[in-house]
């Protein structure tokens, strides 16, 4: 609104005309989201606080944890209104492919909410069922795929990082792509959600890498250079990710060791998804799996620690699983272990850039 209210009076007062630059647009998207998570934060805290909103422990998990129990979740209602707020202020509003990442943001906090609240207002402790759950995400997921799909300026085929000509095309069969790539996405960062700070450094360090892929993917000369697809009007979800970027910079204010706040299902949920819906606008799908390294992996673990179970009469891979716990339970302090996760998503995001030139 911010962009459509100043922008307009460019031709009057020249000062005006910097709100069309995307990337002024980004960073104070950012600011916005990061201000509004900073100042409203203790006050969501203390209401979650208030209304015995506390997390969970599990009796299996690892005994540090304990001391845990209580700490106020469903973080999410904070950071998630943040980036919508911030987005919807700097965005051009006739962009369709932010509005496109907003439904997906939208649908997936709603399922997220409803699953929260099921476990902590309700007392369920299973909160939603699964198959209504991953229902939900595939059918929202399904949606926004195929309005991707119908747009006649969006192209069906896929980047393979690394290989500057091979791009399959996938013709109807891309909106069951794009469902894989955004619900793999957003239930790997639910999964990576288990210890202070170490699910949101991940995904702000994924959405400032994004915000670099939309803006080149949306400047047609720059992506000419560097042999990329080039998606028209694109630009605009750079903003976006600055907004996601800013907001969880804002939440781990209070989300680190020791944390004052966990996010819950309503923030990891749509987090990831909003994560996967970029890489398929950006037409960088595949390069989630290096971007998002740290979800792949930690999302393997469980699938990997599940299947051997099973096969194997109740043996394990992994001392606990997802893999965070593993490395807890080896002896790593968990600050230890936050900190190498983030080091080693820096350094898989710095190899995910470099695939801009290594075509």
């Amino acid at each position: 609104m911010i962009y459509h209210l100043l922008y307009s009076l460019h031709t009057e007062i020249s000062f005006f005309n910097v709100f069309r630059y995307i990337t002024f647009r980004t960073i104070y998207a950012g600011l916005t989201a990061f201000l509004i998570c900073f100042i409203l934060g203790p006050w969501v805290i203390e209401k979650l606080r208030e209304k015995q909103i506390g997390q969970y422990i599990r009796r299996l998990g690892p005994a540090s944890h304990r001391d845990k129990a209580g700490t106020p979740t469903m973080g999410g209602v904070l950071m998630l209104p943040a980036i919508l707020i911030s987005t919807l202020l700097w965005v051009d509003l006739t962009n369709h492919y932010a509005w496109v990442v907003v439904f997906i943001i939208v649908s997936y906090f709603l399922i997220g909410f409803t699953d929260d609240y099921l476990k902590q207002i309700q007392k369920r402790n299973r909160g939603l069922r699964a198959w209504h759950k991953f229902s939900m995400q595939i059918l929202a997921a399904a949606i926004a795929g195929t309005v991707l799909y119908m747009n006649p300026d969006f192209s069906d085929t896929v980047t393979i990082p690394f290989f500057k000509t091979v791009d399959p095309e996938l013709g109807a069969g891309y909106i069951l792509f794009a469902v894989l790539v955004i619900v793999g996405t957003s239930n790997a960062v639910n999964l990576t959600d288990g210890l202070d700070g170490l699910a949101i450094g991940p995904v702000i360090i994924a959405a400032a890498t994004y915000m670099l892929f939309a803006y080149v993917a949306g400047h047609v000369r720059i992506a000419e250079y560097l042999q990329i697809n080039y998606v028209t009007g694109c630009g605009e979800v750079t903003i976006l990710c600055g907004a996601i970027a800013g907001a969880g910079l804002g939440f781990l204010w209070f989300n680190t060791y020791p944390a004052e706040v966990f996010m819950g299902d309503v923030g990891s949920l749509p987090l990831g998804a909003a994560l996967g819906s970029v890489a398929v606008i950006t037409k960088q799908e595949i390069l989630m799996i290096i971007v998002g390294g740290i979800f792949v992996v930690e999302a393997l673990s469980v699938i990997l620690q599940v299947g051997y179970f099973k096969l194997s009469g109740g043996r394990r891979i992994f001392k606990m699983a997802p893999l965070h716990h593993h490395f807890e339970l080896k002896g790593w302090a968990e600050p230890k272990v936050i900190v190498r996760f983030w080091l080693i998503a820096i350094m898989l995001a710095l190899v995910a850039i470099s695939t801009l030139k290594l075509r």
